[in-house]
């Protein structure tokens, strides 16, 4: 079983992306995402709200995200929400 964690660059931001190789698919941080979607000066406090905003509306998204461990910006490794494969 092969795991890889990578940063890409998208429009001069990083996002985070990990590679599980039992999925054969990419999984990216949704936090990092929402970063460069919206614009946001706290995309997690943006993800926080969003989230629920959608379960109020009866969308069931948080249960199909799922957590892994991705660096952050101080260096540690911490549980950060990734989204589904693309």
């Amino acid at each position: 079983m092969e795991e890889m964690t990578k940063i890409i660059v998208f429009k001069g931001k990083q996002i985070r992306c990990h590679w599980d190789d039992d999925q054969q698919s990419w999984f990216f941080s949704v936090v990092d995402v929402c970063d460069i979607l919206t614009g946001s000066p706290e995309p997690r406090k943006y993800w926080s709200v969003l989230k629920t905003r959608l379960k109020k509306e009866g969308s069931e998204l948080t249960t199909i995200c799922s957590q892994l461990k991705m660096q952050a910006n101080d260096g540690k490794m911490r549980l950060w929400k990734k989204v589904l494969s693309m």
